[in-house]
């Protein structure tokens, strides 16, 4: 059975590595979009929103990015000029996001990538920061 899964990816972003190494610790080989080297479109930003359940303010990337100095955390900027400014500057995205056939999410934290697979990693497995999200018996801790 397949079970084809696609990680937007910034391999600079802990989290991001993280995901992956997630994924990966399942038995999957996802396919990897670097977002910064492909870019975005509005119609695929859009698409991948309405598929997660979030807004563009909801994916909006505002530690560690131009965000704020962009002027973009005001609450008057509407969803347009933060998908333009998205495309623009791709690391204004949030991520990762990950899209499998059980649905799309922003996966921060790290975890909750775990919603998304068919198979549940083997344990034990902890995050980067040490955290333990899955036992040496295979049970998810969070």
């Amino acid at each position: 059975m397949s079970f084809p899964i696609f990680i937007h990816h910034n391999p600079d972003c802990g989290t991001s590595r993280n995901v992956l190494r997630i994924i990966q610790a399942a038995g999957y080989q996802p396919t990897v979009i670097d977002y910064l080297a492909e870019g975005w479109t509005r119609p695929q930003l859009l698409a991948l929103f309405a598929a997660a359940g979030i807004t563009p303010r909801q994916a909006l990337r505002i530690a560690r990015s131009p965000a704020a100095a962009m002027g973009l955390t005001a609450p008057a900027v509407g969803d347009d000029q933060l998908l333009e400014a998205m495309i623009t500057h791709p690391i204004l995205v949030n991520r990762p996001i990950v899209c499998t056939p059980k649905g799309v999410r922003l996966c921060r934290p790290s975890e909750v990538v775990l919603d998304l697979l068919g198979q549940m990693p083997a344990g034990p497995l902890a995050k980067d920061d040490g955290q333990l999200i899955i036992d040496a018996e295979g049970n998810r801790l969070v």
